[in-house]
Formats: C-alpha cells, structure tokens, sequence
C-alpha cells in the first residue's frame, strides 16, 4: 500500500535523532569508527509479521547520510517470515550507526502494530465487522501509527478533535441527556460533519434510534461496553434504518470473534495501538 507523505515523517525522525545525538553527537561512533568509512547491513526480521514504516527507515538513514544507498525489498502492507530482509543499506558508517536505533524503533514499532491489526481482522473474516482504531495513540506519532492499522488491514476511526463529532458519556451528562446533547451537535454540525454517539445501554440507544427514524440522530451509534446479547438485540432493533453501529470496549483476541456475530458493523480497538508489541527487527553488518 502506498505510505505516507516524507513530510509527516520527516518531523518525527528529527525529533527522534535529537533525542539520541544531544548536544555531542554520537561519540561512540565518533571514538570507534575512522571518518570516510563504509558499511553495508540489513534490516532482518526476527519473527513473522506485517511491514509498516519501511520509510521510516529509508529517511532516517538519509538524514544521516544523504548518500547512502538504501534498498527496500518489501512494501508496507505486505506479510513476511522470520528472516526475511525488509532493507539493505550502503552508508557512511558512522552516520548509519548513529541512524540505526531510530530507525529500528520506529520499524519494530509500526510493524508491532500492523501484525496485531492483521491478526484482528483475520479474526472476523467471514463477518461484516470492520476493525477501527482508536485516539489512544503514542503522542507525536498518531500519523504512523494510524497509518500502521491500515498496513495490517485495519480502517481509521476520526484522526482527532476535529474531524468528527463524537459525543461520549461526560458530553451527554453536560448536555443533560443523549437528546440534547446530539440535539446541540446537530444544531452546529455542517452537512459534512459526521456525529457518533457512545450510548451505555439499550435505554440510551433506544433514545437514539428513535431521532434516527425522525431524520435527526446520529451516522453512528458507539455501543460501550454492552454484553453480546445487547450487541445482538440493538443490531435487531435497528432493523433497516441507516445508522453504523459501532461496538466498544472489552475487546481483545478472545472475544472480537463473538462480538463481530452479533451483527455490527465496526469494532474499535484501542489496543492496536496502545498495547501493540514491538516487532523484533535486527540489523546486522555483512
């Protein structure tokens, strides 16, 4: 799949190579390594996994070395096995030295996320549910690791505050009820603007479904935290009126199977980005 844009990565490698160059630079490098040397090496797969962030590699190796040579051997989105080569590098050495561990932390980072990702969507093959992300993303890095879901096959729920109304638990206690408070999104929203509302049980989705057959309810439904048997009865009740239903919370490997059967049509996952594993990559000289 096609990544994303050098200038929505490029801001997070600089900030990652001044945390580890300080005020000195890299003075193992400098101490170790002789100026004007060369070296190859390959970025290697240790376990299975789904790639994501290959460009990460790429510009900060050249951040470092603006003429080193870099061969990527697979895109993102695609599947590999242990040991398969993800990059070869030809650089200066102490700059590449010196790039290697932002290069492998953001690699093992964005690969961690897209082989969980891939392992949830796997999971509801067979099903009309969606696997959605979540904002429970890394600071700084919510561009790659949304990017990283989609690699694994995963869609993105909105990108931040301001792309998307969502009206969640505490804004309907403000507003003083689901009502008046999808009421208020309403009055405010352009014909663009999508409005979700997170409902804590069937009460409150009744509430909404009922200003959905009258034209002015939410796009989105967000059923926190129901039960499967609750997930099921508000899939029944919706019957053909056009509202996306979105299930939330208590998901994890055990139980997204179970929940994609009651018939919703988007799961979301926090823990694809805020519990991924890192991937284990190594690089190693040759």
């Amino acid at each position: 799949m096609n990544g994303l844009p050098d200038t929505l990565i490029l801001p997070v490698i600089r900030m990652a190579l001044a945390e580890d160059l300080g005020r000195a630079g890299d003075v193992t490098a400098q101490a170790c390594i002789p100026e004007g040397a060369r070296m190859r090496a390959r970025f290697a797969a240790r376990k299975p996994g789904v790639l994501a962030g290959i460009d990460c590699v790429r510009l900060t190796v050249l951040e470092m070395d603006p003429q080193a040579s870099i061969d990527l051997k697979l895109k993102d989105g695609e599947a590999f096995e242990a040991g398969a080569v993800l990059a070869e590098v030809e650089a200066d050495a102490r700059a590449f030295l010196s790039a290697e561990r932002t290069a492998l932390n953001l690699l093992g980072r964005m690969c961690g996320i897209a082989t969980l990702t891939r392992t949830y969507v796997e999971a509801v093959v067979g099903t009309n549910a969606r696997i959605a992300d979540t904002r429970k993303t890394t600071p700084g890095l919510r561009a790659l690791e949304k990017h990283a879901v989609r690699c694994g096959g995963g869609v993105n729920h909105r990108f931040g505050l301001d792309d998307a109304i969502l009206i969640k638990d505490n804004h309907v206690v403000v507003c003083g009820g689901v009502v008046e408070a999808v009421t208020a999104a309403r009055a405010q929203a352009g014909h663009l603007m999508k409005i979700e509302l997170e409902v804590d049980g069937l009460a409150q989705f009744d509430q909404a479904l009922t200003m959905v057959a009258e034209g002015q309810g939410p796009d989105v439904i967000m059923l926190d935290n129901f039960d499967n048997a609750e997930l099921a009865e508000a899939v029944k009740r919706r019957g053909g009126q056009r509202v996306v239903l979105e299930a939330s919370g208590g998901v994890n490997l055990t139980t997204v199977r179970g929940i994609a059967g009651t018939g919703v049509d988007v799961i979301s996952v926090g823990a694809l980005t805020h519990s991924a594993p890192v991937l284990d990559i190594g690089l190693d000289a040759f």
